[in-house]
């Protein structure tokens, strides 16, 4: 274990760039004006980071690693540490360890002992890969790493498939934390998406131990039907509740087409029969249009920004963002703000970044912290700019 030391991060002018714009539903791309809102200070760096969570009560926040490892860092301290007790992954394209999440009912000062989920992509009988999530106890001893006891497999994706990517597996708790959301990728087959008979390119509502949660809207269906709660999704790398309480998916489009989408029950959000990007071969894919029967996003972006995940701000640091969409991207190496009101989305501000990210989330000061995506990727603190 060691101490972090905090660097000021310093950023080329070309970098420290904020671009406001109306609006990106139609996918206008806005040009960049004015500076950065945020300092930057680095805290640590990781091995190919996926996602970020803070056990909740603490300023501990654990961070999963793509080639199957986790770690911690004690924002309090500087203390970091390892976890042990992970799953076996598969890491290959898009696969590894995933997504980790813990129950706000077990907010307590201190780490110790609490309820951990896990999500990754599982290499199967060595053919073909699912998604999966387990559920486990993690165990911090004083000044030790830690461990997770008893991690159990509670749910997978069905069929598994010979496909490395779309895993998605983000997990979202219901603000009351009965119930327990979770995206499952079409890993890259497109018509799943649309078949009810699996769980692929869906959105599911489960109970905490993984089971099909009652009141789900095709239930009387059977099978992996009954943890439908929408369909037709794509690749949804964030999935996250708003202050009102209100759920909203992040998802990446094929050649164009990144969205927002308001989730409702048994909503069929078109893909791969509708979207507002085109295939990678470059044939087109019908847009949404009025009459189709779709639910249409939000918001859209063409060109993409390749999102990683986003957060919907409560702080203080910037009251004017309050429960705006705040989003980490890859491909576009941003975050971009978005203002989510009346089922329709609109782009506040894009500010520009010198590398990908893959996460963001937010301290309980306020402040923000994002992840840089691959190796030696920065964990960086984002304050007001002086």
């Amino acid at each position: 274990m060691r101490k972090f030391k905090q660097v000021l991060v310093a950023l080329s002018p070309a970098t420290l760039l904020i671009a406001s714009c109306g609006s990106a539903q139609s996918g206008d791309s806005p040009a960049p004006t004015g500076p950065s809102p945020f300092a930057l200070a680095e805290k640590a760096t990781f091995d190919s980071p996926w996602a970020l969570a803070f056990a909740p009560g603490t300023q501990t926040l654990f961070v999963t690693e793509k080639p199957g490892t986790m770690k911690f860092i004690d924002l309090a301290t500087g203390r970091q540490g390892s976890v042990t007790g992970l799953p076996k992954v598969l890491v290959q394209g898009q696969g590894g360890l995933g997504d980790v999440a813990f129950l706000a009912s077990e907010s307590a000062p201190t780490v110790t002992r609490r309820t951990v989920y896990l999500t990754w992509a599982d290499p199967g009988d060595g053919t073909a890969s699912f998604a999966a999530m387990g559920r486990g106890t993690l165990v911090c001893d004083p000044g030790a790493d830690c461990r997770i006891e008893g991690l159990t497999q509670i749910w997978r994706q069905q069929p598994a498939i010979k496909s490395a990517g779309h895993y998605s597996h983000k997990i979202a708790f219901s603000p009351d934390g009965k119930y327990l959301f979770l995206t499952s990728g079409e890993r890259m087959q497109g018509d799943p998406a649309q078949d009810l008979g699996t769980n692929l390119g869906k959105i599911l509502r489960l109970n905490l131990d993984g089971t099909p949660a009652d009141g789900n809207p095709f239930a009387d269906r059977g099978g992996v039907s009954r943890e439908i709660w929408s369909y037709g999704h794509r690749n949804l790398l964030g999935l996250h509740f708003d202050l009102d309480g209100q759920l909203w998916d992040l998802e990446h489009g094929p050649r164009g087409g990144d969205e927002i989408n308001k989730v409702e029950p048994g909503n069929n959000y078109g893909w791969p029969v509708r979207s507002n990007g085109d295939n990678y071969d470059g044939s087109p894919i019908p847009d949404h249009s009025a009459d189709d029967g779709f639910v249409k996003p939000a918001i859209f972006w063409n060109p993409v920004i390749a999102p990683g995940d986003f957060v919907f701000y409560s702080g203080k640091l910037w009251p004017e963002w309050r429960n705006q969409a705040v989003i980490a991207n890859l491909g576009s190496m941003s975050i971009v703000r978005v203002k989510l009101a009346g089922g329709k989305g609109t782009e506040e501000a894009r500010i520009k970044f010198d590398k990908r990210l893959r996460d963001i989330i937010e301290a309980t000061d306020g402040s923000l912290y994002v992840i840089e995506d691959g190796a030696n990727g920065r964990l960086l603190q984002l304050t007001p700019a002086k």
